[in-house]
């Protein structure tokens, strides 16, 4: 087998994986897939920034704010109320960090931003009880 063929298949098998997981997804678990998507994308920019692969820096950064986007679009703001309201902010100002990032080569406002999603991410994981017996309440 040539190297090419193995790198697409590895590929496919990625792809074919994350779909999986994303089909069998609950809400609640879609959310964290974002959050962890946004930081591992993150990760990337900061290793491109590194690296100096200005291209890829650029991809990883416009992924990561397209990611973002979608957080933002997911938010309930009647039903979430001030929290609802502070994602947003929050959303926002991570945005405007990473097209600061990816202007001025700024791996310290991409670990900002690695930190205040993977702070939020946290708090996310730590309602995963909650999330389920509101489901089990609603299904009775």
């Amino acid at each position: 087998m040539t190297n090419g063929y193995m790198r697409s298949a590895s590929a496919l098998y990625q792809q074919t994986r994350a779909v999986g997981r994303v089909e069998n997804a609950d809400p609640h678990q879609l959310i964290g897939m974002l959050y962890d998507g946004a930081i591992e994308r993150i990760g990337q920019a900061r290793n491109h920034v590194r690296s100096g692969d200005v291209t890829a820096k650029g991809a990883a950064i416009g992924k990561a704010i397209a990611i973002i986007g979608e957080l933002r679009a997911s938010l309930d703001m009647k039903a979430g109320g001030a929290l609802a309201e502070r994602l947003d902010a929050l959303y926002d100002y991570i945005n405007r960090r990473l097209l600061f990032a990816q202007l001025n080569d700024n791996e310290r406002a991409l670990a900002e931003c690695v930190d205040l999603l993977g702070e939020v991410r946290d708090g996310w994981r730590g309602i995963r009880d909650n999330y389920l017996a509101g489901r089990s309440r609603g299904a009775v």
